[in-house]
């Protein structure tokens, strides 16, 4: 790499946004911090425009625009708030690459804007893929706009697949950590209280995506996700729990050759791969010694006391809005539960639930999936 980076960081205060920022630390020489944005953390956000000096800063909280001028009238640093202004910065012709790691649906226009401004995007929001994948990919290829996975997984995938274009995808091995309750049974988890399923055994996430990952609605939005980014249907992508969190995912080709990507449990690392890609970054303190490895396992997923993950496979199959729907049934339950309103074991249920009960819409436009989202999530929130 030559030229310096300048980097859009939408959902900078997040777990992905921190570590973000953690990899232009180490790589100040390669990247800056050009957009940070946050929804309604302003003190974070004011800390990190004070540390890493962008061009702007979006708080999308309104109500906190006037908190964060005031804070930053010494810094020669634009300030804008609103919803609406994640769409504009992202144009910035300073903006170099668009890393989106915003939480759920509030994802998805941001990331369509930065396409059609023809920046690409590092790929941090999977609900952008899960619930118009169809949608960003078409605009994607229209575009000629790179889009480079986050995930662990997806980037493991991405990673594997390099110098195989010629060559078929059999089958892609996602693998996952099994989460907090991996192991027990439904008897076992009717008493479960957020902070229980917010203990996730390898991985520092955000609480939205470590409630999904307990559920393995999580395994289920990165298998949509996967289908989109690499053109496999689903029934060639195969959900792996491996509770060691080493091997990052694996791709089998059609000679049973099978390739896997193993790597410290980090999100820093694929952070680091997307945003320098083709390139990989000499980081010695992210090495991992394999005579640690004393020993990798794999289970099936247990699908009958997680059954978030068959929903998952079922709205991929139905297709059109169904996974909009979906996911954003889970957004409400997942905050539901986290609120103490609903058991855990709700959650499955209010997702079946409304699967069931809104309609599918094959032939989706943006507005479509804006739409649907809008009316499962009005609707559920008076529920629940």
């Amino acid at each position: 790499m030559q030229n310096k980076k300048n980097i859009a960081v939408l959902g900078s205060t997040g777990s992905i946004g921190t570590q973000t920022l953690d990899v232009i630390r180490l790589h100040k020489d390669l990247f800056q911090a050009e957009i940070l944005t946050a929804g309604a953390n302003a003190d974070l956000l004011i800390r990190q425009a004070k540390e890493f000096k962008p061009n702007a800063v979006v708080i999308a909280d309104e109500s906190k625009y006037k908190y964060v001028c005031d804070a930053l009238k010494d810094e020669d640093i634009k300030v804008f708030a609103g919803d609406k202004a994640l769409e504009e910065v992202v144009a910035f012709k300073s903006v170099d690459i668009v890393l989106t790691a915003l939480v759920g649906f509030a994802g998805l226009k941001p990331t369509v804007a930065a396409i059609k401004a023809h920046k690409p995007i590092a790929l941090a929001n999977k609900e952008t893929m899960v619930v118009a994948g169809e949608l960003i990919t078409r605009l994607a290829a229209e575009n000629n706009v790179p889009i480079l996975p986050v995930d662990s997984e997806h980037s493991a995938i991405f990673q594997c697949i390099q110098g195989e274009w010629d060559n078929t995808v059999k089958n892609i091995l996602l693998t996952a950590s099994g989460g907090a309750f991996r192991g027990k049974k439904r008897e076992d988890l009717e008493k479960i209280t957020p902070q229980d399923a917010l203990k996730n055994p390898n991985w520092t996430m955000g609480a939205k995506v470590t409630i999904d990952s307990a559920t393995l609605m999580n395994k289920g939005l990165e298998v949509i996700e996967a289908k989109w980014l690499f053109g496999v249907d689903t029934s060639r992508i195969t959900a792996v729990v491996h509770p060691q969190s080493i091997i990052h995912s694996m791709v089998e080709f059609e000679d049973g050759s099978i390739k896997a990507q193993l790597s410290r449990p980090d999100m820093r690392l694929p952070i680091m791969y997307a945003l320098s890609y083709p390139h990989r970054l000499p980081t010695p303190s992210f090495a991992m010694n394999v005579f640690d490895l004393t020993a990798l396992t794999f289970e099936k997923p247990d699908t009958e006391t997680f059954p978030c993950l068959l929903l998952a496979y079922d709205a991929a199959q139905k297709g059109g809005n169904m996974p909009c729907i979906m996911n954003a049934a889970n957004e409400i339950a997942v905050a539901a539960f986290l609120k103490g309103r609903i058991p855990f074991l709700k959650i499955s249920d209010i997702i079946a639930d409304a699967m069931a009960a809104f309609p599918l819409v094959k032939n989706c436009t943006l507005d479509t999936y804006i739409q649907t989202d809008k009316e499962v999530k009005q609707k559920l929130k008076a529920m629940y």
